[in-house]
């Protein structure tokens, strides 16, 4: 599974903007990459790790914007269509059969 987070923060003061960028790192620290502007996506193994991740993203919202998360089977995010440019190449490089559980 992949759990997509979409958030639209305010950076108008010096504070928000610092808001911003903890919550930003905290997503890079916490495994996801970003597909695009304020869009991060990571893998999941199951239900299990689903909710822990989704837990950990619940402590870590900023108090104020809009954050949503999506998720989605491999299956559904890999039918995903480029409309206009191309993939990253942190795209090409994460593919789920290289999940391994142990």
């Amino acid at each position: 599974m992949r759990m997509i987070v979409l958030f639209d923060l305010p950076t108008v003061t010096t504070s928000a903007k610092r808001r911003y960028t903890v919550f930003r790192r905290f997503l890079l620290k916490d495994g996801y990459a970003m597909l695009q502007w304020s869009v991060y996506t990571r893998l999941v193994s199951g239900f299990d790790d689903k909710e822990k991740h989704l837990k950990r993203l619940r402590n870590n919202l900023p108090p104020e914007g809009s954050v949503r998360c999506l998720i989605v089977t491999e299956k559904q995010f890999v039918t995903m269509e480029f409309l206009v440019g191309p993939k990253k190449p942190e795209e090409c490089h994460s593919h789920a059969d290289q999940f391994q559980l142990f």
